[in-house]
């Protein structure tokens, strides 16, 4: 099975030097890799004229296709015509060295698999369910014979009865599905939401859907966007053994103002891409935890040391929910 590679990057040449040293190491290496880079120098291109890498073939994305959903559509227009698969992997990721031996067994053991998400090994944080321990259902959560402790706004939401109650990855009717990863445990579970800095799809879906161009920019939540629409074409996977480290590399991300207005503004989309007409329960039930979330953070300028991050995103989301009110995104088609 022949499958194409597309890295988008953006200012970030170091850390994907690193990842593309770990593709070099692959077991199963691609039969292309395209870097389509968007930076505004010429740091990245010099970095891969110094190291050479099989297959790959860079793309200095034209100034009106940057951005992340922009160049990942420019990628899949270059992909070679006789890949079966196009895998996307975040710049700031580095491969275990069976990666895509294991990303292309996933595909090959069922027809019905359209897309396949990975795992990050270094936020792992679930452990075995100890029999001995009595867990607060509030302050952690049990899935598999694994548990993971809570995070501060999951514990808020178990205690307000605002938790989802379908496994992680699969999306209830009001959006604010349960984000806490799966276990290591090397098995594969259906879901509705992959992950954008580990998922690959079926090269035949692309020739029907693309990547929204609304989620422009840094593009939040485009993955989850596209995730849920790649659903009418068979099923998401996210395979506990498909594992790579990612790093979170803070180049190249927006401000915390304009983060936060758009995970309330992408967040609405994509809650209205998987269900357009919502039921009044469900509208309700998706403003509180979007406005408890932004209340939290407004919390966070108590509570934590990075005060100016905390209220400048607590700000964005109260002005990306507000603006909702007059302006909402228009979903495309």
């Amino acid at each position: 099975m022949q499958f194409s590679l597309i890295i988008c990057t953006y200012m970030r040449p170091k850390p994907l030097l690193q990842l593309l040293q770990s593709v070099e190491k692959q077991t199963l290496y691609p039969s292309e890799i395209l870097v389509i880079d968007g930076s505004d120098d010429g740091e990245t291109a010099a970095m891969l004229e110094a190291n050479h890498f099989k297959n790959l073939e860079y793309i200095l994305a034209p100034e009106g296709s940057r951005g992340l959903t922009k160049q990942r559509n420019l990628g899949i227009e270059r992909v070679n015509t006789m890949s079966e698969v196009i895998a996307f992997l975040d710049d700031d990721t580095a491969l275990l060295p069976d990666y895509f031996q294991v990303l292309i067994k996933t595909f090959e053991s069922d027809n019905d698999i359209t897309g396949v998400g990975g795992v990050a090994i270094n936020q792992d944080n679930w452990l075995p369910v100890d029999a001995k321990i009595n867990y607060n259902k509030f302050r952690f959560y049990q899935f598999d014979g694994f548990v993971i402790k809570e995070g501060q706004r999951n514990v808020i939401r178990n205690y307000l009865r605002l938790q989802s109650h379908l496994p992680p990855g699969v999306v209830p009717d009001y959006s604010h599905s349960k984000v806490c990863g799966f276990p290591l445990n090397g098995k594969t579970y259906e879901v509705d939401l992959l992950i954008g800095m580990s998922f690959a799809f079926r090269k035949f879906i692309f020739n029907s859907i693309k990547f929204a161009t609304y989620f422009e920019g840094y593009g939040l939540y485009e993955d989850a966007d596209f995730s849920i629409r790649a659903l009418q074409f068979g099923k998401n996977v996210i395979n506990t053994n498909l594992q790579l480290y990612h790093y979170h590399d803070a180049s190249g991300r927006p401000n915390q103002y304009k983060y936060g207005k758009m995970v309330v503004r992408n967040g609405w989309y994509v809650w209205r891409v998987k269900n357009p007409n919502p039921s009044l329960k469900a509208q309700l039930k998706w403003n509180t935890i979007t406005l408890l979330l932004g209340a939290i953070r407004y919390t966070n300028v108590i509570t934590t040391k990075q005060k100016k991050q905390a209220i400048t995103e607590a700000l964005g989301r109260t002005i990306g929910w507000l603006s909702l009110i007059v302006n909402k995104p228009k979903i495309e088609a």
